[in-house]
């Protein structure tokens, strides 16, 4: 057996030897030659699993180390017998983290601070609960699970017409009516009444980041981006004008990377029927019940470090992102 892993992936190396061939490339080496030959690969958000990489490859595996999979055309997969797995949830204390402690950066707060969350998936689920917790009301915006379960829902225009603070957890989709892609559009921008902070860390094109750049400059918009639309070629001028301004590591804590890796080799283990050892032991995604108050949060990160990294190097985002001291969770 031939296996390609992503290179930046970490606590994998040396646990797949024992099955067969084992290349760790760089995400710009995993290519239609390099993969002609492999049976399974472990990737991330970098390598475009599609017919212009698989077409003609012996691959019958892929595991992704991230909670994503719009990198990954599934439909090509699924039609290729192609068995695809990735790691829902891996991150989300980590991105929480990352979405109050750059919270608790602002100047000040409303005494009740309105907090909307787009997307309640395993990440935005867990930052509702911890706003909750730490005294923010809550607005959850998530029409799919809305239609499925009904509950404590709203929608997008109720979220840009109350909220004070904006966060934004949905996966990418372009087709249909739950449609993502430039969700913050020209429009939804124009429509903020109270928001003073808009948050991005899902996926960059959520964001219209041309809309975003003249809303800023036209009304002073705070906003914090950790994913970009064409990254890693960020739009010239929001670098500059963002409150926050991180290369996509918002969920670039130790834990989630070893629940990250962990579930790509599970995943391997029962589609090969096998058994890895010394695979990375970590607990699951904690709750946030133990979070306190947004100080406990902000001790734990600062996102001004990584944005003045960013800032004194915008050539270096991958380099920043691929070689992140990866940080402990705060619970």
């Amino acid at each position: 057996m031939k296996i390609i892993v992503e290179a930046n992936i970490p606590y994998i190396k040396g646990l797949l030897e024992p099955f067969g061939s084992v290349e760790y490339l760089a995400p710009e080496l995993i290519t239609a030659d390099a993969v002609r030959s492999a049976d399974a690969l472990f990737i991330r958000t970098r390598t475009r699993c599609n017919a212009a990489l698989l077409d003609g490859s012996s691959v019958k595996f892929i595991a992704t180390a991230t909670i994503g999979t719009d990198h990954i055309d599934l439909d090509y997969c699924r039609n290729r017998g192609i068995h695809v797995s990735n790691a829902p949830g891996c991150n989300a204390p980590a991105v929480a983290q990352y979405v109050f402690a750059t919270i608790a950066r602002l100047a000040s707060l409303p005494e009740h601070p309105v907090l909307g969350v787009v997307g309640v998936g395993n990440v935005g689920s867990i930052i509702a609960r911890w706003g909750e917790r730490l005294g923010f009301r809550v607005l959850k915006c998530d029409p799919p699970r809305q239609r499925r379960e009904g509950g404590d829902f709203t929608d997008i225009h109720t979220i840009a017409r109350e909220a004070d603070i904006i966060t934004f957890h949905t996966p990418l989709t372009r087709e249909g009516s739950d449609a993502t892609y430039h969700l913050a559009d020209a429009a939804f921008l124009d429509s903020l009444k109270r928001c003073r902070l808009l948050i991005n860390s899902a996926r960059g094109p959520i964001v219209d980041n041309q809309a975003l750049l003249k809303t800023i400059e036209t009304t002073g918009l705070a906003a914090a981006i950790d994913c970009w639309e064409n990254e890693p070629n960020l739009l010239p001028g929001l670098l500059e004008k963002t409150f926050t301004a991180t290369p996509h590591i918002a969920g670039y804590s130790a834990e989630g990377k070893m629940r990250a890796t962990t579930m790509a080799l599970e995943a391997f283990e029962q589609f090969y029927g096998v058994e890895i050892e010394g695979k990375p032991v970590v607990g699951a995604p904690a709750k946030g019940a133990d979070v306190t108050s947004l100080a406990q949060i902000a001790a734990s990160y600062d996102p001004f470090t990584d944005t003045a990294a960013l800032r004194a190097n915008p050539a270096g985002f991958e380099a920043l992102r691929n070689h992140y001291n990866l940080r402990k969770e705060v619970v």
